[in-house]
């Protein structure tokens, strides 16, 4: 079969598949984490959009009869822990990069649900710390199911890491990991996973689909991808929930102060290294020393979980919000907001600064991964030289000014709407899931 046949089957596949295609997104938890957020709006988007989705996901906690949890059993509680014993072993028992590491030795056979036996898509997300094996995910491969697999972060085209921190191994093969104590060795547990993903993928095609630019170039550097499908398409967002609303209201709704301007940083952890938190402060140190009168007009707001902890370390008064849950405070927040900022080292496509853009906050962050993508510099934010803090104090200073608050605002707003919305994604992700039909069925 030629390669203009099966454009015409894909053409034709494209006028059926919305009206009757059943998309089974899985996830390893269904609130948790930035994943879960970006799965939970995909399955909304997708639902929205003329696709029948469910999402299967170890830790179900609503009663969201979209979202299905694994079966109770002992080895689905056991798999988590085994997993974690595994790598407790490999780090010389060592916590520090305890739960930085996924190997994938142990999950579960979603192959004999039901929910697995209805689907045409199978989409996987975030399926670490016991949710699927590599095992398991070799068994879906195995099926007569077109795959799709979004990529959070570069665990799937790199072996036992989520971020590379500058490792350029899983370009080659891993090995020597820098996560496991005095850097790993030729033969290590890095390196046995790899084999086991090269395995796994061998013979077999995924649609892997990336949530930035950047991540996608990534993923077509890794050795492992090699012939596999590689494309980018960003995560969604309900902007009819995450929208501007009155700052008055939204103040006295937080508590926060009506008569200071509020900077904010968000994230699930404050003290991961990997956000910045570090850099924010000396930035606001560099903000206060070039501008005395912020101590008076300015407050910063931080929410996530240990907030409390880093909030006497900064120059300004700090209000920790702790770690909410609550969607319709999440926006209070943002949008009590002044300027959101986000000073990550190595970052995909934070939900944080879409939420914060949708809500009309002009946003600050370092030029890594892909934040560049969503923030346009001098449009709707500052994007500033990677680790240079004094660049980040300037980037709050430009977006707090007065003068162009309100056009930057505007343009954040614009932007989400263009690029973010339910429906832009769900289009994106309706074509890719034809083009693994129509090529699982019709193989070029």
């Amino acid at each position: 079969m030629s390669f203009g046949d099966n454009v015409v089957l894909l053409q034709k596949s494209r006028s059926q598949t919305a009206k009757t295609m059943r998309v089974l997104i899985v996830n390893t938890s269904e609130k948790t984490g930035g994943a879960a957020v970006a799965a939970n709006r995909l399955l909304d988007a997708l639902n929205n959009n003329g696709v029948k989705a469910k999402m299967l996901v170890r830790d179900k906690v609503s009663d969201d009869i979209t979202v299905v949890g694994l079966p109770q059993t002992l080895w689905r509680q056991w798999a988590f822990l085994w997993e974690r014993l595994i790598v407790f072993f490999h780090t010389h028992f060592s916590k520090n990069h305890l739960f930085e590491i996924d190997i994938a030795n142990a999950g579960a056979d979603i192959t004999r649900l039901r929910e697995f036996r209805e689907a045409d898509i199978i989409h996987l997300h975030w399926i670490n710390q016991g949710m699927l094996s590599l095992k398991g995910i070799r068994k879906i491969l195995d099926s007569n199911k077109a795959v799709v697999w979004t990529m959070h972060d570069i665990w799937p085209a790199s072996s036992i890491c989520h971020y590379s921190r500058g490792c350029n191994y899983f370009k080659s093969h891993c090995h020597n990991c820098q996560l496991l104590p005095g850097g790993g060795f030729d033969n290590d547990i890095a390196a046995k996973v790899w084999n086991a993903k090269k395995r796994m993928l061998a013979n077999r095609n995924i649609m892997f689909v990336a949530c930035s630019k950047w991540l996608e170039g990534e993923a077509k550097r890794s050795a492992l991808l090699v012939g596999q499908n590689v494309t980018n398409i960003p995560n969604p967002i309900d902007t009819r929930v995450f929208c501007p609303t009155d700052k008055r209201e939204a103040r006295m709704a937080t508590g926060l102060p009506l008569d200071k301007r509020v900077i904010l940083f968000v994230s699930q952890k404050v003290t991961d290294k990997r956000k910045g938190m570090e850099f924010l402060t000396v930035a606001l140190d560099r903000l206060v020393a070039r501008r005395p009168e912020t101590v008076d007009d300015t407050v910063v707001a931080i929410l996530g979980g240990h907030a409390e902890d880093v909030a006497e370390q900064l120059p300004l008064s700090t209000f920790p919000l702790g770690y909410v849950s609550d969607e319709r405070r999440i926006v209070s927040i943002y949008n009590s907001a002044d300027l959101f900022v986000l000073p990550s080292l190595e970052d995909n496509l934070p939900n944080t600064i879409m939420e914060a853009m949708a809500c009309g906050v002009p946003c600050v962050g370092f030029k890594v991964g892909g934040i560049p993508e969503m923030i346009d510099h001098g449009r709707n934010g500052y994007v500033a030289t990677p680790r240079d803090a004094d660049d980040l104090a300037e980037g709050m200073e430009w977006c707090l000014d007065p003068s162009r608050h309100e056009e930057l605002s505007r343009e954040a707003v614009r932007k989400v709407s263009m690029k973010y919305s339910q429906h832009s994604v769900a289009m994106r992700y309706i074509e890719v899931y034809n083009q693994a039909i129509a090529f699982k069925r019709y193989r070029i």
